[in-house]
């Protein structure tokens, strides 16, 4: 079947890029497979006028809405394929079918990689986060753990007294240089060296637990997983991203990617994850790909705004990564900025 823009993904990205199509009427697929990344969450937060709604919730009456206008179709399915270029782009589901449109919006395709440490895939999203912006609040200045999976932790940890007593388990992962020592230290946050083996706890309590045999009892706990890109990604040839939060696609101020006809918003495109973000770059992607409909992919006007010195620095998943890595530096180390 033909559509003008397939997205593949309907979560807060998804639904955001196909509602600034339906209101320019055009006629959009948007297909999904049903997993929401923070589907493990009970709360979301951080999201303007829905602060502390569920995101299922938030998710339904998206859906709702944006389902309301004629010009939109919803397939639940899985994508097996992705192929073709510009103006005729072809997605085959699990099912059989195959659709075709002009332009292809990527609303989905990161998988979060969970450290491998007992106990806390099960508390993921209800006592694990990544995001203190989304769930610090609620730890209610608490006793707040920082698990050491990779160099980001130091970041985290740097963060996280703004929200409540910051333990940073090394995990015998994690080695600071003196700068990290000094800031982190300047920030209160307490160091515990070894090994973690396991998350436990009954009900609503939570243990670190050490190899050594150590406990340490935690209002909440912090992780930054990697994230990995679908093969699907691959079969379209998009450019990526590879930071220390795990690879994203690549994509320029409007969300469009190295693919010309192809945009990506949403987690996909963006290490700072957030509905906030995924709703507002959905938003940006809409709008972008409906202008190359009618203005073609060398739209110059959009090309200018993306080239804006308001958004250098901004225009790349990889520069957003940047910018906060840049951020959990102490005061005063800028060593590896560029000169001007």
């Amino acid at each position: 079947m033909q559509h003008e823009v397939i997205i593949i993904g309907g979560s807060y990205a998804g639904l955001s890029a196909a509602l600034q199509l339906a209101r320019a009427r055009r006629a959009v697929l948007v297909v999904d497979g049903g997993q929401r990344r923070n589907r493990f969450a009970a709360t979301s937060h951080g999201f303007l006028g829905r602060d502390g709604a569920s995101p299922a919730q938030i998710a339904a009456e998206a859906h709702a809405q944006v389902l309301a206008y004629p010009t939109v179709q919803w397939v639940d399915g899985q994508v097996t394929q992705l192929s073709g270029r510009a103006d005729a782009f072809e997605v085959a589901l699990a099912d059989g079918s195959r659709h075709s449109a002009r332009r292809l919006i990527l609303a989905t395709g990161v998988v979060d990689q969970l450290p491998t440490i007992a106990g806390l895939a099960e508390r993921w999203g209800r006592q694990v986060f990544v995001c203190p912006y989304c769930h610090g609040y609620e730890l209610q200045q608490g006793t707040i753990g920082v698990l050491a999976t990779s160099a980001f932790a130091a970041h985290q940890a740097a963060m996280l007294p703004d929200w409540g007593a910051t333990r940073l388990f090394l995990n015998d992962t994690l080695v600071l240089d003196e700068a990290q020592h000094r800031h982190l230290q300047a920030r209160g946050v307490q160091l515990v060296a070894g090994a973690v083996a396991a998350l436990q706890g009954e009900g609503q309590s939570l243990e670190v637990l050490l190899r050594d045999g150590q406990v340490f009892a935690l209002d909440g706990v912090f992780v930054t997983p990697r994230s990995t890109l679908s093969p699907l990604v691959a079969q379209l040839g998009c450019g990526g991203n590879d930071g220390p939060l795990g690879s994203h696609i690549a994509v320029d101020a409007l969300q469009a990617t190295t693919v010309p006809g192809v945009f990506a918003c949403g987690d996909v495109a963006n290490p700072a994850a957030s509905v906030a973000f995924a709703v507002a770059s959905g938003a940006m992607a809409g709008v972008a790909a409906h202008r190359t409909l009618i203005f073609g992919l060398d739209d110059q006007q959009q090309r200018t705004v993306a080239s804006s010195p308001a958004v250098v620095g901004l225009e790349t998943a990889a520069g957003r990564e940047a910018l906060l890595t840049q951020a959990a530096r102490p005061p005063g180390d800028r060593s590896s900025d560029s000169s001007t």
